[in-house]
């Protein structure tokens, strides 16, 4: 988790505003109805320039390490001398990716009661309370997902530097690509990077708001890995100097934030976890004392109504996808794609926010027609078909060179109803 911090405070939405093409959130109503729908057009950004600059494209070209970050890193898994890295690599890749989110304690006591009962009614061997209980234990290891938690020593902080460098460092850097877009004038004081790991966070907000940031403060609970972010900006060493000066580390650190950037991977378990956190900021449970003011989504979604990709009748997690070059180890040269899913949370009024629609699934292009997958400021998802002659010649062309990921600068007239919502299909 990163939060930043602006000149005064940490985000001030009450003085957010908006470049060229905002709709006002009124305006901004999802329903792409034939023949009405239209871009929202009120600045007149389509007359100053091309459609595929449109100002909902936030796509970013393959992202790359800066090169003090991936000098660092290969000197420092080549001085480790670790046999099998790239079994190791491979191993921990496979294991964060396929991991689930733990059993609630709750969950847990209502399988066992159901199991229990179901032994004792089909069952008169139970001759005593503790063969009942073993019965009941044993059944559920077999059916129920045993999460664990990771404890990172210096061998295993190496491994997931070789592993999850270069593809966290993409989407942290897609992250507040989103933010710097759509704030251009947003110009960040001091971070604070909850659960550091490697310090990509660090880098990355470096690599985009380095002349204005003067403190990083980055928190681990493990020793290690703090350690290890630390060689990485001294060069992979233990004595050199900071490569960015301003950063702090903590092993243990209470947080409060007024406005914070999530990022995890892009799995069903990911943006579920994202979306418990986003539910506790917005349902209040999470208040600052510092800020009274109520907490919003400034991205990715449109809206801070339930997630319509998990209450489908399919649920899918809400991912997106950024280009990076790896580190170039042996076994990782070529380019490659980071799935990632992320919120990003601030306090201070919706109707500062961006509520165009978001594009949730590559853009499909077909002749004289597009498909694009709508999350939209009503809560709903829409499989939107686009064409030039039954919508504006506008929104067919903004459409057609948007990219998974960017928001389609659509408005529609406030009194029109929403149109049919389709559960979104399989990706």
């Amino acid at each position: 988790m990163a939060t930043v911090r602006g000149p005064s405070c940490l985000l001030t939405l009450g003085r957010w505003r908006r470049g060229v093409g905002v709709a006002p959130l009124s305006r901004a109503l999802a329903a792409l109805v034939p023949g009405v729908s239209q871009v929202d057009n009120k600045s007149g950004f389509l007359g100053k320039r091309p459609h595929r600059r449109h100002p909902g494209i936030l796509k970013l070209p393959c992202v790359r390490l800066p090169r003090a970050l991936a000098d660092a890193a290969q000197l420092l898994l080549l001085d480790s001398a670790m046999p099998n890295v790239e079994k190791q690599v491979q191993a921990l890749t496979n294991y964060l990716w396929s991991r689930h989110l733990p059993v609630e304690p709750g969950e847990l006591q209502r399988r066992a009661e159901h199991l229990e009962k179901k032994f004792l009614e089909n069952s008169d061997s139970f001759q005593t309370e503790e063969k009942l209980r073993g019965a009941v234990l044993h059944a559920l290891r077999k059916t129920t997902y045993h999460w664990q938690e990771l404890s990172y020593n210096e061998g295993l902080s190496l491994v997931y530097m070789a592993a999850r460098l270069d593809g966290g460092f993409a989407a942290v850097s897609r992250a507040f690509h989103e933010i710097q877009t759509q704030l251009p004038e947003f110009q960040p004081k001091t971070l604070m990077d909850f659960g550091s790991g490697t310090g990509s966070v660090t880098w990355a907000a470096h690599s985009i708001w380095g002349q204005s940031l003067r403190e990083y403060m980055c928190v681990d609970s493990s020793a290690a890995m703090l350690d290890l972010a630390e060689k990485l900006l001294k060069g992979g060493s233990e004595n050199g100097k900071l490569y960015i000066p301003g950063v702090f580390f903590r092993q243990f650190l209470p947080v409060s934030p007024k406005a914070s950037i999530l990022v995890e991977n892009g799995t069903k378990a990911g943006h579920c976890l994202l979306m418990e956190a986003r539910d506790l900021v917005l349902k209040g449970k999470e208040k600052s004392p510092l800020d009274p003011r109520p907490g919003f989504v400034f991205a990715p979604c449109p809206h801070e109504l339930p997630c319509p990709q998990l209450t489908a009748s399919k649920p899918l997690a809400c991912s997106f996808s950024q280009a990076y070059h790896p580190i170039p180890f042996s076994w990782s040269k070529k380019p490659k794609e980071e799935k990632f899913s992320m919120v990003i949370l601030a306090r201070g009024s919706p109707e500062e926010a961006n509520r165009w629609p978001r594009i949730t699934q590559p853009v499909l292009k077909r002749p004289r027609h597009v498909h694009c997958h709508l999350c939209c400021p009503d809560g709903h998802m829409q499989h939107a078909v686009l064409t030039a002659r039954r919508h504006c010649r506008d929104l067919y062309r903004c459409a057609r060179v948007s990219s998974w990921g960017d928001l389609l600068p659509v408005t529609t007239p406030s009194e029109l109803l929403p149109s049919t919502v389709e559960d979104p299909p399989e990706s």
